[in-house]
């Protein structure tokens, strides 16, 4: 079955997001460049001390597993880029398929998480290209969702439940509450 024009929305919407976040990981990428060449680097990405690439950069938490996560970013937005662009002209994606581009948009949610309360607590600085990347993940994430909990089998009382929370917003909610916490955690420890 190919997707219908609701479903082609949520895949627009995927797309766009990812083109956000890759082309915000690609720029955090080639300003982790700039600073290794040279460690005192002017970055453009620096705002003021709140809204400071350098001190996140130069953070052990910026290269988790051993490499900047800007390029981990850019392989996830490239691979939710192919999908989302699939769906979007009409291709057709496998059930599972779509739970592991769900649960890959999972990891990087709770993996932005993470790395934005060590920047807010332990840097004391936030990456704005990183803001960007991450509203990408948490955009793609409530499409996702909502591509996929119709397909998840669960009781009908769970199954009718979940059609009013998604008529009602309230997944979009909750990843807007995602957002508006690691907002006021910044504005309450940063400013």
């Amino acid at each position: 079955m190919k997707p219908d024009s609701k479903q082609k929305l949520l895949y627009r919407i995927i797309s766009i997001s990812a083109v956000i976040g890759l082309v915000a990981s690609f720029d955090d990428t080639l300003e982790k460049i700039s600073l290794l060449k040279n460690s005192h680097s002017i970055l453009t990405c620096n705002l003021n001390s709140v809204f400071s690439c350098s001190n996140v950069l130069n953070a052990h938490q910026s290269s988790v597993f051993g490499f900047p996560n800007s390029l981990l970013c850019i392989v996830f937005f490239s691979v939710t880029l192919s999908a989302g662009l699939m769906g979007w002209f009409g291709g057709r994606i496998i059930y599972q398929l779509r739970y592991l581009y769900q649960a890959l948009a999972l990891f990087f949610a709770g993996f932005g998480y993470w790395f934005f309360w060590q920047s807010i607590f332990n840097l004391h600085s936030l990456c704005i290209l990183c803001i960007f990347c991450y509203a990408g993940v948490l955009t793609i994430n409530v499409a996702w969702f909502r591509l996929n909990y119709k397909d998840i089998h669960f009781s009908k009382t769970i199954a009718r439940k979940l059609d009013r929370v998604v008529v009602s917003g309230a997944d979009i909610f909750f990843w807007g509450l995602v957002a508006l916490s690691i907002v006021l955690e910044a504005i309450l420890k940063l400013r």
